[in-house]
């Protein structure tokens, strides 16, 4: 299948999931609660432009200059994260609203107001299978149950509307003032077997996911550069997903890089996203930066009258373009008295990293799964979401990231740099 026709089936199928699921929007926020004709079809026409908005949103993230668009992309994601958190609270709080419109159908059948013989899903205006007013007659009173039980209906929906718009907006909210705000900086002392004495101590702070693009630009790297300098490293580690954009649009906005210091300087290895918008370019880019890439290379770094090997594996998205990760060129023929430093952007390359013996590998990827539920499926193709675990006799250490992709909210999973501190065993 060629790009066009990938990039059709994308628009197409981004199409029909936005229209499903402003319909089921609706009909629970406005549908289910609003009596007045009026607002009911500017409801409709507001769900209508917003499957419209929401896939161009998304693609023009993708596929345009990402500082031009941020006047789109900034209110189609903060309104996407709105209405995945809309649709998650109205899932939860649908089979209780079920349960409590049955509820009230039976003692509407049971009350005062309740005709022999007259058939009451007819007279109630209600369907049959939900017991709800419907929308042609939302919130009638009728003559079977009367206004007690309609009311008592109205009142439910529109209470289950308000729970959960509270619900998403709050949570929203927060997730972005959490994602769009300063990392943690956090310490970690690893320790490895073969760490020369002399090193322990040695500090290697790593960030990952910048994501430079709608949301973050030359403010968010200059603050970047800020903390990591505060930490006094002794080597910085950039672990991949630099970008959501051409170097040629978001160069600028990466030099801030070229102020990290550290006495044996920066390095970098390329993250799926990289390879979105020519990550040759972006290489060279950072190369004017004093930004080193490992390429699947290695190299020596000497300190304090000890050694380590630092090596570097390009992303399992590199394969598309003829760059694959190639664990053997990177860890071939090095001694094996030194401990190896691996940099990986994604967690998976782990299993690779421990067939050549590597002591450590450092990767970031998973943004520690963002937000709810994607710390639920981030285990389905990592086998780490944050944090540090041994693997087949490797360590990882998963960083949640320093920026975030779109929607750039964060909800139990902050942004964060991480200070690896280094210890002999």
């Amino acid at each position: 299948m060629s790009d066009t026709s990938q990039q059709a089936v994308i628009a197409g199928a981004s199409l029909l999931i936005a229209a499903a699921a402003h319909r089921y929007l609706y009909l629970r926020l406005v549908g289910d609660i609003i009596v007045s004709p009026r607002l009911r079809r500017a409801g409709r026409a507001t769900a209508t432009a917003l499957t419209v908005l929401v896939p161009s949103g998304v693609l023009a993230a993708e596929y345009a200059d990402p500082t031009r668009i941020g006047w789109l992309a900034r209110p189609v994601f903060a309104w996407v994260a709105c209405a995945a958190y809309l649709l998650m609270a109205l899932t939860v709080l649908e089979i209780p609203r079920r349960l409590a419109v049955r509820s009230l159908a039976r003692r509407a059948e049971a009350g005062p107001g309740t005709s022999p013989g007259v058939d009451q899903g007819k007279a109630t205006g209600t369907g049959p299978a939900t017991g709800r007013p419907t929308a042609e007659t939302p919130g009638r009173d009728s003559v079977a149950d009367g206004p007690w039980a309609v009311d008592r209906r109205l009142v439910l929906a529109r209470s289950v509307a308000l729970l959960a718009t509270t619900t998403a907006v709050a949570t929203t909210g927060y997730g972005f003032h959490r994602g769009l705000g300063p990392p943690d900086v956090k310490t970690v002392r690893i320790g490895l077997r073969r760490l020369h004495p002399s090193l322990t101590g040695m500090r290697i702070t790593m960030a990952s996911d910048l994501h430079l693009g709608p949301f973050f630009g030359r403010g968010h790297t200059s603050r970047i550069v800020r903390m990591i300098n505060d930490t006094s490293p002794d080597l910085v580690a950039i672990v991949g997903d630099l970008s959501d954009g051409e170097a040629e649009d978001l160069g600028p906005h990466a030099e801030p890089l070229a102020r990290l210091s550290s006495p044996h300087g920066t390095y970098f290895v390329t993250g799926n996203h990289d390879y979105r918008h020519d990550a040759d370019a972006w290489i060279e880019t950072l190369a004017g930066f004093r930004v080193t890439t490992l390429r699947n290379t290695r190299t020596l770094i000497r300190h304090r009258g000890g050694a380590i090997d630092l090596a570097g594996v390009t992303d399992v998205e590199g394969e598309r373009e003829h760059d694959g990760p190639d664990h053997h060129r990177a860890l071939a023929d090095r001694d094996r008295s030194r401990p190896v430093v691996l940099l990986a952007h994604q967690p998976v390359q782990v299993h690779q990293a421990a067939r050549h013996g590597v002591d450590l590998q450092l990767s970031g990827h998973t943004h520690g799964g963002g937000f709810f539920p994607g710390n639920l499926l981030v285990p389905l193709s990592q086998p780490v979401t944050a944090g540090l675990a041994t693997i087949d006799g490797t360590q990882l250490y998963v960083s949640r990231g320093a920026g975030a992709s779109v929607p750039p909210i964060r909800v139990g999973a902050p942004p964060d740099i991480t200070v690896v501190e280094l210890h002999a065993l």
